[in-house]
């Protein structure tokens, strides 16, 4: 599979940016990689976060990031897509604040049931799918409760530092030559701007 035909693929595969719903715009910079080959291009994601301005010394602290509605191609790069699968995206646990809980609502057209799961440090919203190509999705909108710390603020962000420690990832299984071919992609966010802002105090 061409260089070209990979960037293309993944360039319209992943989330579209709908103003009204994620007033926050990340642009993620991605590697794809399929057939021995790969190729790094950029992404922008729309983010719709919430959290309170403040919070007394050791009290709860409930942040809510809501992405917006999606479409999966039936076809890029003049490829057909079948699908895409395994998505995971990383939401660090805040510094100043303790990890109590999470959970998933709504959501639609996700192939298979969203979890969402503490793994380390980070809060990790995982779809297995698949999401067929030429379909509408939406992913889940994800509360995350925490407890602040003492004193300082509480900065949500996206996870993923570099290629090696990336925040996203998810592969499209595209057809090549009447064959499926899994292309898979990763990458962080970058820069990477704060969502929230919660003081403590």
């Amino acid at each position: 599979m061409k260089l070209a035909g990979i960037a293309s693929l993944l360039l319209v595969l992943m989330f579209a940016t709908n103003a009204e719903a994620a007033p926050q715009t990340v642009t993620y910079k991605l590697r794809a990689s399929a057939a021995g080959q790969s190729s790094d291009f950029t992404l922008d994601q729309g983010v719709d976060a919430s959290a309170p301005a403040t919070v007394a010394p050791n009290g709860a602290v409930k942040v809510t990031i809501d992405p917006a509605p999606n479409k999966v191609p039936a076809e890029a790069g003049g490829r057909q897509v079948r699908e895409i699968k395994g998505l995971a995206l990383k939401l660090p646990v805040p510094a100043n604040s303790k990890f109590q809980s999470a959970s998933l609502s709504g959501g639609s057209g996700l192939g298979g049931t969203p979890t969402i799961a503490l793994q380390g440090n980070d809060v990790v919203l995982s779809v297995p799918g698949p999401i067929k190509g030429g379909a509408d999705f939406e992913l889940p909108t994800v509360t995350i409760n925490l407890q602040a710390g003492g004193t300082g603020t509480i900065t949500t962000k996206l996870g993923g530092t570099s290629y090696d420690a990336p925040g996203l990832t998810f592969t499209a299984v595209v057809t090549v030559i009447g064959f499926p071919v899994n292309a898979a992609a990763k990458g962080y966010p970058d820069p990477n701007p704060v969502l929230t802002t919660t003081t403590i105090g």
